[in-house]
């Protein structure tokens, strides 16, 4: 393992949800860290921290803003639902040219990079849970649902041929479900206390059957650390999710219960969606390699972290005031 402080640091979407609390668990262990983002953070950032408002597909800058980094954390992507439903071209542009660019700075500077992905690389792989080397099974290119997917698996086999072709140290983590303080209200987690906070009715899609690995943000954040500080860890990717499967359906009931939430509304995601969307009915990791290689595991609880996350909400009006990006 390399030392528990490296330097300089480089986060690309250092101001999004999970970037925001990797940022300030990085800046705490005394590393000096650069964040570059389309957008400063809502709701505020760090103090002591440096950054740089920029757009991923603009090399240049990208480069200018990385100089001198010893450390690259790669978190920088277009995500979500309503995202890669209604801006596909853009999720594969981001996702991948971004990549390239980061991977580009990351030579030219000579740090160490984690890029982070995701467990949607393994589609519909009814053959849960996954290991790392578990097939990747997706629906048709005709559907933008799994632009996502593959835009992030392309990012995968990029950063893969720059470590083999050019040597660079790189590392990547896929992360499982995180949910956690300040995460845009359009997943079920976040949705649900936000709307649960602001008194509106919880939402259900399809009876809430699917199951889910919820994963709280502390966890992941910890798991990137050290996927960064060890050098075993360096030409390999993890799961870093916990292996709790929980439906859909119990994880808002849960937030129901903590917010004193009754109403819930049960959504036909066909219905909704149409032919346009593609669920999956589980979606589970094998974190053993996390654990053997990192020493990680997940150590937070899904009602603790549930806890947390509604006693954020509660004091966070920015957050409360931000529209709703469910599909229904």
């Amino acid at each position: 393992m390399a030392g528990s402080t490296r330097g300089s640091v480089f986060v690309t979407g250092g101001s999004g949800f999970i970037g925001h609390h990797l940022v300030e668990r990085l800046r705490d262990r005394g590393d000096e860290v650069t964040v570059f983002d389309v957008a400063p953070p809502q709701g505020g950032g760090h103090e002591g921290v440096r950054y740089v408002e920029g757009d991923l597909r603009d090399g240049a800058a990208l480069g200018r803003a990385a100089q001198g980094a010893d450390m690259i954390y790669h978190l920088a992507a277009v995500v979500g639902v309503d995202q890669y439903l209604a801006r596909p071209l853009d999720v594969i542009d981001i996702n991948l040219s971004g990549t390239r660019n980061v991977l580009e700075a990351a030579r030219n500077t000579g740090a160490r990079l984690v890029l982070s992905s995701t467990s949607e690389v393994f589609g519909k792989n009814p053959a849960v849970p996954w290991a790392e080397d578990s097939d990747r099974v997706l629906g048709p290119t005709s559907l933008d649902r799994w632009s996502y997917s593959s835009s992030k698996a392309l990012a995968e086999h990029v950063t893969f041929a720059f470590a083999r072709q050019f040597g660079l140290e790189a590392t990547i983590v896929r992360y499982f479900n995180v949910y956690g303080p300040r995460q845009r209200p359009a997943y079920v987690v976040s949705r649900s206390v936000h709307r649960a906070v602001n008194g509106l009715s919880l939402v259900v899609y399809d009876e809430g059957r699917q199951t889910r690995c919820f994963t709280y943000v502390d966890d992941a954040v910890e798991g990137t650390i050290r996927a960064g500080d060890h050098d075993d860890a360096v030409g390999e990717v993890f799961n870093i999710g916990s292996m709790v499967e929980t439906t859909v359906g119990e994880a808002v009931r849960r937030i129901a219960e903590l917010t004193g939430s009754e109403v819930v509304v049960q959504v036909d995601t066909a219905e909704k969606l149409g032919a346009s969307y593609q669920d999956l009915s589980r979606r589970v990791p094998d974190n053993a390699k996390a654990g053997r290689v990192l020493g990680w595991h997940p150590t937070t609880s899904l009602h603790d972290g549930l806890s947390r996350t509604v006693e954020w909400a509660r004091a966070s009006s920015w957050w409360l005031s931000m529209p709703d990006k469910g599909a229904a």
